[in-house]
């Protein structure tokens, strides 16, 4: 039920009027049976946006420090994340994964939609990166198609480590589904697993026109993190006189 409020009364009109969605290929999205929605990932507010443009409930897969934030805000971000349907999946630790592509499995079970960034994280310089092949281990084990989606304009509406949003143009585009039944019963061979992947990815870079760069999205934001560590050390600040 608040699900739908949020959608149709609180936050899917002020998105409208803040963002000003174009919404293009919305007819790639099927209007029942299960799916998996991949797309690229430039801002938390993606997370609203899409659902809001959507005929259907989709259901994402949410990293658990939405819902486990300390005081009020913490309780109140765990409770509008669980309310709009969000799914906590711990990513730290080997059996993340694992845990990830069950809770999918589950949503997909029931015939719905599954929203995933295949990043795994959102883009900290607007480019797109690597994708992890959980999205294609659960096209296979469910046998559901796989809908592309690019958002574009979000990252320059709301930016990591913006809060409030700016006015800003979105598109948001759908492409057509892949379909990789060809490959029903291969989820456990790493090259076909890989091969699927970079195919969902290269749908969405051509959805969306970024730059691509070939490296997880993690591991280059913790290799500039520790660069700008270093370089702080040896280079520190003079104090202000």
């Amino acid at each position: 039920m608040f699900y739908h409020l949020l959608k149709y009364v609180l936050l899917g009109p002020l998105l409208r009027v803040v963002f000003r969605p174009r919404i293009e290929g919305l007819e790639h999205v099927p209007a029942s049976g299960p799916a998996i929605v991949a797309g690229n990932h430039l801002s938390f507010s993606d997370h609203f946006l899409m659902p809001a443009v959507l005929k259907r409930r989709i259901t994402f897969l949410a990293k658990t420090e939405y819902f486990t934030g300390p005081g009020l805000k913490g309780r109140l971000t765990a409770f509008f994340f669980r309310s709009a349907g969000q799914i906590p999946v711990d990513r730290s630790g080997k059996e993340a994964g694992q845990a990830a592509i069950r809770e999918g499995l589950g949503v997909l079970a029931k015939g719905e939609l599954l929203g995933i960034y295949p990043e795994g994280t959102r883009s900290h310089d607007g480019r797109l990166y690597k994708g992890k092949v959980g999205v294609a281990v659960m096209a296979l084990r469910a046998g559901v198609p796989v809908i592309p989606c690019a958002m574009i304009g979000t990252f320059e509406a709301q930016p990591p480590g913006k809060v409030v949003p700016t006015p800003h143009p979105v598109v948001i585009r759908f492409g057509k589904p892949l379909d990789f039944s060809r490959y029903a019963g291969m989820e456990s061979e790493k090259a076909i697993l890989r091969a699927i992947t970079d195919e969902i990815m290269y749908a969405i870079l051509t959805l969306s026109g970024q730059e691509y760069v070939d490296q997880y999205a993690a591991v280059v934001k913790a290799e500039q993190t520790a660069a700008k560590g270093e370089k702080e050390r040896r280079f520190p600040r003079a104090p202000l006189s």
